[in-house]
């Protein structure tokens, strides 16, 4: 063992005992061996432990701590630090600025308890609420977390579709590729991928490595084979380019795009010289079939329904419901908020603020909810025929009630319940408290379902059948939460969900203007799923949506 993995031990010792707020001196006695220890001249491991005993500011205590990891591999004091942290707070330590009095507040003011929940929790604006905290600091951690996800195996798809496109506009411009296409998860609009891929058509790959070779990691070499080219970008994300002749490009973008599931589907159609992938569903006696849905899941059903052209699309979407303000935890302000979803060319806004339990997030007291209804009421008669409807995200308490009693939860147009404390539950009880909250007659739509943030924190495990079972019993809506961390619920519970005539809502849960932008994301896992424009709530045009409120409320 390393001088340097022992003093990372020691190292993680001070910091995990002084994020449990333990004895300042054994804080600063394990730091300040481990800060000995890394710049040793000789390897301890070499050396005796009297010959340890004599180095200098090592005392007897240390000596046997370091005795102790040479005959077990550990120390015990730092395994009992472990055992009494979950995690994801050790993640937390290792996030760049955020040292453990930082981790220790965000831990236990905010319930945050993994790297990927943190960073939500930036983008929502929740750190600058902390004592010690500001601007900066949060926007250094985004950037610190950002970097530790660009390293790690998967990315979001959010993350790569920008860098994807850059490099589909690169290769077309270049005059090298006579065709390209993005291809693979990418195409199909996967919420997590490995990579970025690519059909390109070329006659010559010495002339496209030569194009390629400025954008890939310097210590990254190109991997060649006779059907594709890989390497990784600057920025670590891998890349594969599936290279063909002109006239077998379809062909391929058609094989590399779908999965070996749906090409089974078809029966393996033929694909040889075909002029446009259309031609090979042709062949194979089916409607075209949206790169999107090409997982082998559901698509045959769809085509055998005749559903395939009623899938929804971002331009369907007619209002935005589930969005925060400076009331709770959001960045801007209820009039700004309104005004740029207006612009953007919305027929009508929800404002969801946090209820009063989620104290974390400023969430609103009965008075606040007064003054926010009434700057509403003065915003729609500026704004008219565009319409803010009344809205607030409810807390699911951990008994399945929900916050506020019923006369303030009569007073929204329509309420938004999600659970946001009290997570660690098994399915029994995750599925009882959210079934509970979907039988009050104040529940509009179930938040979040299963409060997962994807490549950080899965979500709480849920019978999904029993509660989409509940929510068509009791005329529930669903959200398809669009954050691109979020993008819940899964996509793969859509068929369902419409089998059993229950809508689903694609909410941005935008804590500033931007965040409207994320309806594209949530529009593409809904496509995935196989949603279509007439089982999607937000579709519905402002007349028919207030016709719906109130019909759910009487």
């Amino acid at each position: 063992m390393t001088n340097k993995e022992i003093a990372g031990m020691f190292k993680l010792a001070g910091k995990l005992t002084e994020l449990h707020d333990g004895n300042e001196f054994k804080v600063k006695s394990f730091m300040g061996n481990a800060f000995k220890i890394e710049r040793l001249p000789l390897p301890l491991e070499n050396m005796s432990v009297e010959e340890i005993a004599k180095i200098e500011g090592i005392g007897k205590g240390t000596v046997a701590k370091i005795n102790e990891i040479f005959s077990t591999g550990t120390i015990k004091d730092l395994d009992e630090l472990i055992v009494q942290t979950p995690v994801g707070v050790l993640g937390i330590l290792s996030v760049k600025g955020l040292g453990p009095k930082k981790a220790r507040t965000i831990w236990k003011e905010l319930e945050v308890e993994s790297v990927g929940e943190l960073l939500y929790a930036c983008h929502e604006n929740r750190l600058i609420t902390l004592k010690g905290f500001g601007e900066k600091t949060q926007e250094e951690v985004i950037k610190s977390i950002e970097f530790i996800q660009a390293n790690s195996s998967k990315f979001l798809y959010a993350k790569l579709e920008p860098v994807a496109l850059q490099l589909l506009e690169i290769l077309e411009k270049s005059g090298i590729v006579q065709q390209v296409s993005l291809t693979g998860e990418i195409r199909r609009r996967n919420t997590e991928l490995e990579k970025i891929e690519f059909v390109a058509a070329v006659s010559d790959k010495d002339t496209l490595l030569s194009l390629l070779e400025p954008l890939k990691q310097h210590e990254s070499i190109f991997s060649i084979s006779e059907e594709s080219i890989s390497f990784k970008l600057t920025n670590s994300i891998p890349v594969e380019i599936f290279t063909c002749s002109n006239s077998d490009f379809y062909s391929t973008l058609f094989k590399t795009t779908s999965t070996p599931e749906h090409i089974e589907l078809l029966g393996n159609p033929k694909r040889s010289s075909v002029s446009s992938e259309e031609e090979i569903y042709k062949n194979a006696g089916w409607n075209f079939i949206i790169p999107e849905l090409r997982e082998g899941k559901f698509e045959k059903q769809l085509n055998e329904q005749n559903k395939l052209n009623d899938i929804v699309q971002l331009n369907d979407l007619r209002g935005v419901l589930h969005n925060h303000t400076t009331y709770s935890d959001g960045v801007n302000t209820l009039e700004q908020m309104a005004y740029y979803c207006k612009k953007l060319g919305y027929e009508y806004l929800g404002i969801s603020d946090h209820s009063q339990y989620a104290v974390y997030a400023k969430g609103l007291k009965p008075e606040q909810i007064t003054q926010q209804h009434k700057e509403i009421d003065e915003l729609n008669e500026k704004l008219k025929p565009f319409k803010i409807f009344k809205s607030i995200e409810a807390d699911i308490l951990p008994d399945g009630s929900l916050d506020y009693n019923d006369e303030i939860l009569a007073s929204f147009d329509f309420v938004v319940a999600s659970i946001h404390s009290a997570m660690k539950m098994d399915e029994v009880k995750a599925t009882a408290r959210l079934i509970r909250a979907i039988e009050n007659p104040h529940t509009t739509i179930l938040g979040h379902p299963t409060g997962r943030l994807l490549l950080s924190r899965p979500g709480y495990p849920i019978d999904h059948k029993k509660i989409i079972n509940a929510c068509a019993a009791n005329k529930v809506v669903i959200e398809l939460n669009a954050n691109p961390n979020r993008l819940d619920i899964d996509w793969t519970w859509i068929p369902y969900c419409m089998e059993k005539g229950v809508m689903i809502s694609i909410n941005p849960d935008a804590h500033k203007m931007e965040g409207y932008h994320d309806m594209h994301y949530g529009t593409l896992a809904a496509r995935k799923g196989g949603l279509t424009k007439q089982m999607t709530f937000n579709a519905l045009s402002l007349e028919e949506i207030e016709k719906w409120f109130l019909k759910k409320k009487k």
